[in-house]
């Protein structure tokens, strides 16, 4: 405010520092694009890996299911000979 009671009008930035802060902005939202294409890239490569495990995870499991049962019934006759 001025002493006379007015109010100043604030000053325009000036041309360059209005181009350097849209082209920081514009760095930082590509920066951002830029991270989330490379995530997307990562888990859509890492989505076979993930599948390979699960079917070794799960045949894991048949086997160990398989030799309980195998061995349950196997555990009343001993074939071993002393």
């Amino acid at each position: 405010m001025t002493p006379d009671g007015q109010f100043r009008v604030p000053r325009r930035t000036p041309i360059t520092t209005r181009i350097i802060v849209g082209a920081v902005l514009l760095a930082v939202v590509a920066t951002g694009v830029a991270f989330a294409a490379f995530a997307l890239w990562l888990a859509l490569t890492l989505i076979p890996v993930i599948l390979v495990a699960v079917l070794v995870a799960a045949g894991m499991i048949r086997f160990q299911l398989w030799r309980a049962r195998r061995n349950a019934f196997n555990s009343g006759r001993d074939i071993r000979r002393p």
